[in-house]
């Protein structure tokens, strides 16, 4: 880009150069400095007829950025060609009315996750693989403006004093900021996308995710109001999974979904929808995920969604399982059935359950009925791996019946096939309506 400063008097301003890539425009120094003065110009004016981006329309605030370039361009401050002009009105659109260089990112439905490590880089990811953006932030100041606008609405804080924080964007998408001292390189941020169009299980088989059987019987087991457990590893898909299986449950039900972020997007008429609250700056009022699904049990639900166990919230949630509210489902990080069922142990040593272990272990099977593991594969693909029922413990070990799983061929490739291991689920005699490769209907 040909981008024309002036200290002294204006003068005519030199012949554009030819377009250059706009990868390599957004990235320079000296569009990041172009940019900066247009806003403040933008912003100024604003400020002097007593208005403000928020208060105008989309239209009228492009015209008045349209007005602003014109005016400097006349000036001699620039010197730009068609699409240079089109390029800088639309960034600075994004700065003063939005999100900056992550506006564009949020709209492009192709990306699903972004991540801020510092000014300079920005990643995304498409198609489950990571990729550098073609943006980029000023500097930490600029960054740091950007994140108090994410933050400030929802009325959350992250300062040196509460250096990470969760946070959501107004159309839902998930945000974890870490800043200065924890974070050494400068501000950072990870967007977790939320999904406008919520998939459904047609999606998934099309898409490969699950077979038409395991989605046929995933279908049959939530209708059946079996108690689920999914887990995987970050970003495998677990919550977008949930949100799926969610739309089997009848609408004649009453759900009470807690989360940390709320994200889930139920279609039923009657949710009742909970979010945790951090601790304020002194360490207090905070509200756990522990104390809202304690809440949760005295407010009639026939279901209980839990967005993530992470903590001592799991004894309640258990005992919600395992004591009339057959149905609920939760996620958890885990590696498979077996390793997800030694991090519950693990979470009810933490919230001082100290029985034997043959006690907890029994405890455990009798509230979960069916771990469904998900896993973000090397070829950035998600897949189903396992479908696992929980038939009880042997002796001082989990009984499991693998009913289907995902058998990668050849191995790190991503490929591979879906495979039945039992036809015969231990739960048959409470499926409803299930016939292997039929998905039935999407509601009850």
């Amino acid at each position: 880009m040909s981008l024309l400063f002036e200290d002294g008097p204006a003068r005519t301003p030199a012949r554009a150069a030819p377009v250059a890539q706009p990868a390599t425009q957004r990235m320079s120094d000296s569009y990041q400095a172009v940019k900066a003065q247009t806003c403040a110009q933008v912003i100024e004016q604003l400020e002097a007829r007593g208005s403000t981006a928020e208060k105008m329309g989309a239209r009228a605030l492009r015209a008045e950025i349209e007005q602003v370039i014109a005016s400097r361009s006349r000036r001699g401050q620039l010197a730009l060609n068609a699409a240079e002009r089109l390029l800088l009105i639309e960034d600075v659109e994004d700065e003063v009315a939005g999100l900056g260089p992550l506006a564009p990112l949020l709209r492009d439905p192709g990306v699903d996750d972004i991540i801020v490590n510092g000014p300079g880089t920005i990643y995304v990811e498409r198609g489950g693989l990571l990729e550098k953006a073609d943006r980029r932030f000023r500097d930490d100041a600029h960054l740091m403006n950007i994140i108090q606008r994410i933050v400030g609405p929802i009325g959350r804080r992250v300062d040196e004093a509460s250096p990470y924080v969760d946070a959501r964007l107004a159309d839902g998408s998930r945000v974890n900021i870490v800043i200065p001292p924890v974070a050494l390189d400068g501000p950072m941020l990870s967007i977790r996308k939320f999904r406008m169009q919520a998939l459904g299980i047609e999606d998934f088989v099309n898409r490969q995710v699950m077979s038409a059987d395991m989605a046929a019987y995933l279908a049959a087991a939530v209708r059946s109001r079996l108690n689920i457990l999914i887990c995987g590893g970050t970003g495998a898909g677990k919550s977008t999974l949930l949100n799926m299986l969610s739309h089997f449950i009848s609408d004649r039900e009453r759900l009470i979904t807690i989360e940390d972020a709320a994200e889930l997007q139920l279609r039923q008429d009657h949710v009742v929808r909970l979010e945790t609250r951090p601790p304020n700056v002194d360490g207090s009022r905070e509200i756990s995920a522990r104390e809202l699904v304690r809440n949760a049990l005295r407010m009639r639900p026939d279901r209980i969604i839990l967005g993530e166990v992470r903590g001592v919230e799991v004894v309640e949630m258990l005992q919600a399982m395992s004591t009339g509210h057959d149905g609920s489902m939760a996620t958890l990080h885990g590696n498979s059935p077996r390793d997800a069922f030694a991090r519950l142990e693990m979470l009810l040593g933490f919230a001082g359950l100290q029985n034997d272990i043959r006690a907890i272990r029994r405890f455990i099977a009798s509230s979960v009925h069916l771990v469904v593991h998900i896993q973000r594969l090397s070829n950035g693909s998600r897949r189903i791996v396992g479908v696992t029922e929980v038939t009880g413990i042997e002796g001082e070990a989990y009984s499991f019946n693998e009913l289907f799983s995902f058998q990668e061929q050849p191995a790190m490739s991503g490929l591979g096939e879906f495979r039945t291991f039992s036809p015969r689920p231990h739960f048959t005699a409470r499926l409803r309506d299930y016939v292997p490769g039929v998905i039935g209907r999407a509601s009850c």
